[in-house]
């Protein structure tokens, strides 16, 4: 679904006329001075990835980064737009999900390549369907990613490019044994309902053949933060009350009062709750994070 994520305040004043007057790439076929490749992703799930490929060949700052923030209420900084100024490499989810890159670069004069995830997807086939842009819960998306990350950092740094090459071929090998593990989760669970407050494991759950059955009307009112419909919610808690469905993703990082009103339905009535967060715990890399998220979808199913 195209919401969304994050207004972007423009940086306003001395220090934003500063950094502009300062903005350059390094984004030349070369790493920068110091000897590592910039790279700046709108959040440390792209980032992670960057690193697993990278590792101390690249420096990485990932913009959302704060696993108890609301992905949806981003305010940037000056420090923010320096490190857009001065990377070789940008990377944003796209799809309306974090359209606050884009600023970032057209104010800063970047001349970096940018990788648009969504895009990149092949996801959006456009039409009049709504589109869930949380492609990051994809795994081809991501072995995807990890390809071409791979090609770009080896461009960047062509000294470097076989080290790149070895360090993407293991991550998508991981991402494989990720696809495997919902192929045959799948095979047990296919066409079972369960219920979102957003749609963000939205391709996981297909991915598993699960069956989302919550009112549109309702997840789209959260994403978008709007009021639910009254007849929305009340469709959206019978759901649980007649348990209908076999478990309820909900999105750690965003709530409001009916979320709440929903997670407390499904633990009155014994529907396993499932967290799912848009950004990495910390400690945690791509594919351990996803791991966790099939572990506990698994575990819920099998209530």
């Amino acid at each position: 679904m195209q919401n969304r994520l994050l207004a972007l305040p423009l940086v306003v004043g001395a220090a934003a006329l500063a950094l502009t007057g300062c903005a350059t790439s390094s984004a030349s076929g070369n790493a920068s001075s110091d000897g590592t490749i910039k790279v700046v992703a709108s959040t440390n799930v792209y980032g992670s990835i960057v690193e697993t490929i990278g590792g101390d060949h690249v420096s990485v700052t990932s913009i959302l980064d704060d696993p108890s923030q609301d992905p949806h209420s981003f305010e940037s900084s000056a420090t923010t737009q320096l490190a857009v100024s001065k990377a070789d490499l940008l990377i944003e989810n796209g799809g309306g999900y974090d359209d606050f890159m884009t600023t970032l670069a057209d104010s800063s004069n970047t001349t970096a390549d940018t990788i648009n995830v969504v895009k990149l997807s092949g996801l959006d086939k456009g039409g009049d369907a709504e589109f869930n842009e949380h492609v990051f819960y994809s795994y081809p998306t991501m072995v995807k990613l990890v390809a071409d990350v791979s090609k770009r950092l080896g461009e960047l740094d062509g000294a470097d490019k076989s080290t790149f090459a070895k360090n993407a071929d293991a991550l998508t090998t991981k991402l494989e044994g990720l696809e495997s593990e919902t192929a045959d989760l799948k095979r047990t669970h296919d066409g079972e309902e369960v219920a979102y407050t957003e749609p963000v494991p939205g391709y996981l759950f297909d991915a598993i053949g699960l069956d989302n059955v919550t009112p549109e009307a309702f997840s789209e009112a959260i994403e978008e933060g709007d009021d639910v419909p009254p007849a929305a919610l009340n469709d959206t808690l019978k759901l649980f009350t007649k348990k209908t469905v076999r478990l309820l993703a909900y999105n750690d990082q965003t709530s409001s009062p009916e979320t709440e009103q929903v997670k407390k339905a499904a633990e009155t009535n014994d529907v396993p709750v499932v967290g799912v967060t848009e950004t990495l715990p910390k400690g945690e890399d791509y594919v351990s994070w996803q791991q966790a998220n099939i572990d506990a979808v698994q575990a819920a199913l099998q209530k």
